[in-house]
């Protein structure tokens, strides 16, 4: 299986309408067309879209029977995962199971993008921790909060610098991937 897709992950209302008020009104799927608007400025930067892969499909759709399984074969199709939490994301059972997909069945690394967040770590008393905002956004996904341990997690802020030097990683692709844990760069 070649595995050179990105999958991004984000939450979105459901069932979710991809019109342009829809797409509008809805943050975390506007983070993620920044990502495909990069990429279409600039095809050197380092994003290939999993969800360009499979046929779409419309969220009318059977959960069962067709939408959880095209998640699965665009996952499986992916090198990582790339999360997108913000103050709107709430745990939705789509993302819940992009992420306990992404995470017990194929051990993809995950990138954590924060949008809204310019600092996400600082330190004291010489060691790095993560800032209680972003504590607080893990508490919105518990399976992530509770299982991000068990791949590498890559956390960054939204500027695409940080994105593009995540996405060259090869810590951070399932054929070369770093050992779990959580990190930054």
């Amino acid at each position: 299986m070649y595995r050179n897709g990105n999958y991004c992950a984000f939450y979105v209302t459901e069932p979710f309408n991809e019109s342009n008020l829809g797409a509008c009104a809805t943050k975390d799927f506007c983070y993620y067309q920044m990502l495909k608007a990069w990429k279409g400025a600039d095809s050197s930067f380092p994003f290939v879209n999993s969800h360009d892969k499979t046929y779409d499909v419309r969220d009318g759709s059977d959960w069962e029977s067709t939408l959880k399984p095209r998640l699965h074969q665009r996952l499986s199709n992916s090198k990582n995962l790339i999360l997108f939490l913000s103050s709107v994301t709430r745990n939705s059972r789509a993302l819940h199971e992009e992420i306990r997909y992404a995470i017990e069945e194929l051990g993809l690394p995950i990138i954590v993008v924060y949008p809204e967040l310019d600092t996400i770590t600082y330190k004291a008393d010489g060691k790095t921790y993560f800032t209680q905002d972003v504590v607080d956004l893990w508490n919105k996904i518990p399976f992530l909060r509770d299982n991000m341990d068990k791949v590498p997690t890559l956390h960054i802020t939204m500027k695409k610098d940080d994105l593009r030097k995540a996405l060259e990683s090869s810590d951070y692709k399932i054929q070369t991937k770093s050992e779990a844990g959580k990190y930054i760069l």
